[in-house]
């Protein structure tokens, strides 16, 4: 590449949390470049044709939990730049009989749908609920530091503690809420129970009943769209089609900023990272795998309990110990015979998703890291198993393996989305155990994936927290600069 004198700082990976860091230094006034190797922006959080003419599907995510409550996206005025509609339903389960749990995003209407359990659903959530920028607080910063709401740590701790052990089962005495509620915990890959998966789950369902699951109108794109634009109002630069393999391809710039893995960190800097760094590197562990399956639909998905067509998010998995059996299987590197299936059917909300009176469905389920198994049959199964006829309305479907998700996004080690095994220490130690994790030894490269605190999710929070250590240790600024929505972006 050729060099250039004009730039302060160059981020490499166009995903929310590159862009998210390439917009904070923008707005601090330095020259920024982005450096994308796809033709296409927004690494995991892209939206685009998959199937058939007309329908749009998400590359990557599709509900964005933590886009409300994300602090940079707070600062940076998302809910004010795009569409998010939030739904009556924050996301609904499916059981066997006909039967259904339904997360409303009202708590109370939820615990009046769960019998005797609603009053063991509001005790376990209903405290996370009331303090839920304290939560968010609490997981959107794990690392070491003291903190500020000890109280409500030690709560959420517990309650981590319980549903994340083996008795995880002595509040409930019903079916419902307690396979409701393990729908959440197996968003993480992970055993269940386990407290890594719990608290995860936790932090997600305690979202569904304050601010909401919101679903970006257009697609994820949108999110990605409107920090390109907002990078590009303020003098930045993207530029695609660019693979960087080196540290030494990039032009001379103050700062260095990188998108990617820890693997891929120790690949870049080409033996310049000291020993013992790069070996703790090299020792952070990544998860277990996704494969993914987008449907073309003639109509909505005709699950037998009718309330379910009006969710946009689903967890299809049966009981608990459905959902344990599941999971546990790919914990041990087996394919679940019947999966846990996490679906999204935005185009219930959103018309721009699919030509009229047709229907678009995200899907995804757990597979072994690496796994080179098309999981469409096995998705479709168990998705007819609660909505008979399903298989009779697929238009088209486009499947990606476990393999296939790492070509498309090699931060997706193995088809792991999360970046990095989701596990207790991994959240402290992420990518290695520092107050500053996201500043390398390199003078001026920092890592700013999802491979570092506060974890995976479209939130922007691990770009935002690398640009900000950026600003403070090269430019000795530490007043985090406006993001503000201003008149024309």
């Amino acid at each position: 590449m050729t060099t250039d004198q004009g730039l302060d700082a160059i981020v490499v990976g166009s995903g929310p949390n590159g862009l998210a860091a390439a917009v904070t230094l923008a707005r601090a006034g330095l020259r920024v470049r982005v450096y994308e190797r796809n033709p296409q922006i927004g690494g995991g959080a892209a939206t685009a044709e998959l199937t058939l003419p007309g329908f749009r599907h998400d590359v990557g995510s599709a509900v964005h939990p933590l886009a409300l409550a994300s602090e940079f996206f707070q600062k940076f005025g998302l809910k004010d730049r795009i569409e998010l509609r939030v739904p009556e339903i924050s996301f609904g389960h499916p059981l066997p009989g006909g039967r259904a749990g339904v997360a409303w995003q009202d708590i109370e209407r939820t615990a009046a749908g769960l019998g005797r359990d609603g009053l063991a659903w509001l005790r376990l959530l209903g405290p996370l609920v009331q303090n839920i920028n304290a939560i968010a607080e609490l997981t959107g910063d794990a690392l070491l530091r003291v903190p500020r709401h000890p109280l409500m740590l030690a709560r959420f701790g517990l309650r981590t503690l319980e549903q994340g052990s083996p008795a995880w089962n002595w509040r409930f005495s019903g079916v419902t809420a307690p396979a409701l509620l393990t729908g959440t915990f197996a968003h993480s890959i992970g055993r269940l129970p386990s407290p890594s998966t719990a608290g995860a789950g936790l932090t997600l369902a305690a979202h569904a009943h304050a601010g909401g699951w919101p679903i970006p109108i257009g697609g994820s794109g949108a999110i990605v769209q409107a920090l390109a634009d907002d990078l590009l109002a303020h003098g930045g630069e993207i530029v695609t089609d660019a693979d960087i393999t080196s540290l030494k391809e990039l032009p001379p710039a103050r700062i260095v900023l990188l998108d990617v893995t820890p693997r891929a960190l120790v690949d870049l800097a080409d033996g310049a990272l000291p020993a013992r760094y790069a070996a703790s590197l090299r020792s952070f562990r990544y998860g277990n795998a996704v494969a993914k399956v987008d449907f073309a639909l003639s109509e909505p998905v005709p699950f037998t309990a009718t309330a379910l067509r009006r969710a946009p998010t689903l967890h299809v998995g049966g009981t608990r110990a459905d959902q344990a059996l599941a999971e546990n299987a790919v914990a041990r590197g087996r394919h679940a015979e019947f999966p846990y299936v996490l679906a999204a059917q935005p185009s219930i909300l959103d018309a721009t998703r699919a030509p009229a009176g047709k229907h678009t469905l995200w899907a995804y389920t757990h597979v072994p890291a690496g796994s080179t198994h098309d999981q469409t049959e096995q998705i479709t199964r168990q998705i007819e198993r609660f909505a008979p006829g399903f298989r009779d309305t697929i238009l088209a479907s486009y499947s990606q393996t476990a393999a296939q998700m790492q070509n498309h996004n090699p931060n997706h080690v193995g088809g792991d989305i999360a970046a990095g095994a989701i596990s207790m220490t991994q959240l402290v130690r992420r990518p290695v155990l520092s107050g500053d994790p996201w500043r390398t030894p390199l003078a001026g490269v920092y890592l700013c994936s999802s491979s570092t605190s506060p974890g995976p999710g479209v939130h922007g929070m691990c770009g935002y927290r690398a640009a900000l250590s950026a600003l403070a240790h090269e430019y000795n600024v530490v007043d985090p600069p406006d993001l503000t929505p201003h008149k024309g972006n």
